[in-house]
């Protein structure tokens, strides 16, 4: 069993890096508190945890009672990535806020919303559906696979988030302007981009 662990990092660095909902959720949780911060980041833990399971569950039984499923996921996941790609960059720069959030009220409040941002995104659920085809081996157990690349997942967003709670003064900072968010955005989408090309030409 060879799992394509190289590429399916550097996706996922990617794709953690692109600031989405969650990410406004937990930082501007952390901004009135440190506790409101972990609170938030460990509800959107748990909804991504919550995907990753039914990616893993479905995507296997798929594979296993379908085994050329994993050829016409992998198609579909390049097109995911393209878009991706594409809509990074054509709101490159823009000022924008999605996912605004009440003020804190309580911790649990908090973690509610965290959990809530990701499991009602049905893009995370995509990333995975998209991510774990890329680098499972088609002649290994499709579950296993699945199960070690998903728990990769999630354990790679809990670190980001390690690094996003304490820092977020300065994140906050670095984002707020727009020529560097405009250029971080760009070099984000670009990755995204050069690696579905990648995938496609393998």
């Amino acid at each position: 069993m060879h799992i394509a662990w190289g590429s399916f990092l550097l996706a996922l660095l990617v794709i953690i890096l692109v600031p989405g909902p969650d990410f406004v959720m937990v930082t501007r949780s952390a901004a009135t508190g440190a506790r409101w911060g972990w609170l938030a980041a460990a509800g959107v833990t748990c909804g991504l945890l919550i995907h990753a399971t039914a990616a893993t569950v479905g995507l296997s039984a798929l594979v296993i009672a379908f085994p050329a499923a994993l050829f016409v996921i992998k198609v579909l996941g390049i097109g995911y990535l393209v878009l991706m790609s594409v809509r990074i960059l054509r709101r490159a720069g823009s000022t924008a806020v999605a996912g605004e959030e009440a003020a804190p009220t309580s911790g649990r409040a908090v973690f509610l919303r965290g959990l809530l941002v990701d499991v009602l995104n049905p893009k995370v659920l995509l990333t995975f559906l998209t991510l774990l085809p890329q680098a499972m081996d088609p002649a290994g157990d499709p579950m296993r696979q699945a199960l070690l690349l998903s728990a990769a997942a999630v354990a790679s967003f809990a670190a980001w988030w390690l690094i996003v709670v304490p820092s977020v003064g300065w994140l906050s900072a670095f984002l707020s302007v727009p020529r560097r968010k405009r250029v971080f955005e760009r070099c984000c989408g670009g990755a995204l981009l050069v690696m579905a090309s990648s995938i496609a030409l393998a």
